[in-house]
């Protein structure tokens, strides 16, 4: 799994900073800034948990081949 934000879409909810703050941190703004590009999967959850989150669907997530969803 690959995490991405796709920053023209950002803006600064904070949302998937709550449900992934292992993954994610916000910048100065208030934006969305990935911290772990390829989370683990323990972390695969909490990833998806801040892609629902996003309403501006700015969280993007590209699954490797062979991987659930």
């Amino acid at each position: 799994m690959r995490l991405t934000v796709d920053t023209a879409l950002c803006q600064g909810h904070t949302r998937c900073a709550v449900y992934a703050p292992e993954l994610i941190e916000l910048d100065d703004d208030g934006r969305a800034r990935i911290t772990v590009a390829y989370p683990a999967p323990a972390q695969h959850d909490a990833a998806r948990r801040a892609q629902q989150a996003c309403p501006e669907r700015a969280i993007i997530i590209e699954e490797e081949e062979g991987e659930q969803q």
